[in-house]
């Protein structure tokens, strides 16, 4: 699971659920409560604010890698004036809440309200989280067990590295995540812009091959190119939860995975991102869960008319998250 994590260059947790799917789909044999008690327990995944202001897992092994590298875009990224105009605060205020936010959270556990509190800035209960964004960012704040419905906060031990270092494993994890890859897509999810994704893949030169995706330029780790040259075409039937990251990683090859007109299905307002059925490597549908007492009904919705075999393993894949006192249902 760990190993899956850092591959994966952590797991979306926007939606908790979809973060223990998306490991589900890629460990064999993941027990229900594996995730929480790697998070609570064994503290060996961190729940925190990640690429692009957006909740993912971590491994914890792995924290100051990540940590030193979002360093670089608190101030452009959360401190910049748009922010602050709209959030309302100085720059000063901001560098000053930070501060105090680790100092409050230095070996204590606070809920959102205590931390208020702690710090006296009432800003801090919005929903938003606009200065619990860049203190997280700037390692001062990760996500502890919670009370109830109320989330809690703590100060993360960390080790700053060179940051120029951390952000060329930061592309080249991506890279091998995520590639083919041009500098708008590693730009969009390291939420940095186009030339600063440039220049991350100016920093792994030596390391990257230029491929054609469909006649368009784009870029791997020239390791990954000869292994990629080598492989037989994709198969097999998955589903995939919402936020998955072979989705979100798509971009510029979603055309290429799915039909266009239905693009709006899986990739939806708000930046939500659909659950989907996987066949073949392709976008071949939307799928959705409802749990019903001991049972959980699942209802798989593919864009077009699929083979028999494939609807079979989308069944039997429907029912790996059902558990024996469970059902399964497909339509």
């Amino acid at each position: 699971m760990l190993d899956v994590a850092s591959d994966l260059c952590g797991v979306h947790a926007q939606v908790m659920s979809s973060a223990e799917l998306t490991l589900w789909a890629r460990v064999e044999g993941l027990e229900p409560d594996a995730v929480e008690h790697a998070l609570w327990e064994e503290r060996a995944l961190v729940k925190t604010w990640a690429m692009r202001g957006t909740l993912h897992l971590l491994p914890a092994t792995e924290l100051s890698m990540w940590i030193t590298a979002m360093g670089t875009r608190i101030e452009r990224q959360f401190l910049n004036k748009a922010r602050q105009r709209y959030f309302g605060f100085t720059h000063e205020e901001a560098v000053r809440l930070i501060d105090a936010i680790g100092k409050a959270l230095d070996g204590r556990e606070l809920t959102r309200a205590e931390l208020a509190e702690a710090v006296g800035d009432e800003r801090l209960l919005e929903s938003w989280g606009a200065m619990l964004k860049p203190a997280a960012a700037a390692g001062e704040l990760v996500f502890a067990r919670g009370e109830g419905q109320k989330v809690r906060f703590t100060r993360p031990a960390w080790t700053p590295s060179d940051p120029a270092a951390a952000l060329e494993e930061v592309a080249r994890r991506y890279l091998r995540s995520g590639g083919p890859v041009t500098r708008e897509d590693l730009a969009r999810w390291w939420g940095a812009s186009p030339a600063e994704g440039g220049r991350m893949l100016r920093s792994l030169e030596g390391e990257l091959a230029e491929v054609a995706v469909a006649g368009a330029p784009m870029w791997m780790l020239a390791e990954d190119a000869v292994e990629a040259a080598a492989l037989d075409p994709p198969g097999g039937v998955r589903l995939l939860p919402g936020f998955d990251q072979y989705v979100i990683a798509a971009t510029r090859h979603a055309e290429a995975l799915m039909p266009g007109p239905l693009k709006a299905r899986v990739h939806r307002p708000q930046g939500w991102i659909s659950p989907v059925l996987l066949i073949d490597g392709q976008l071949a549908g939307v799928w959705r869960h409802e749990r019903k007492g001991k049972r959980l009904l699942v209802d798989v919705e593919p864009f077009a008319p699929v083979p028999a075999a494939a609807r079979r393993d989308a069944e039997e894949e429907a029912e790996r998250p059902s558990r024996p006192s469970s059902a399964a249902r497909s339509s």
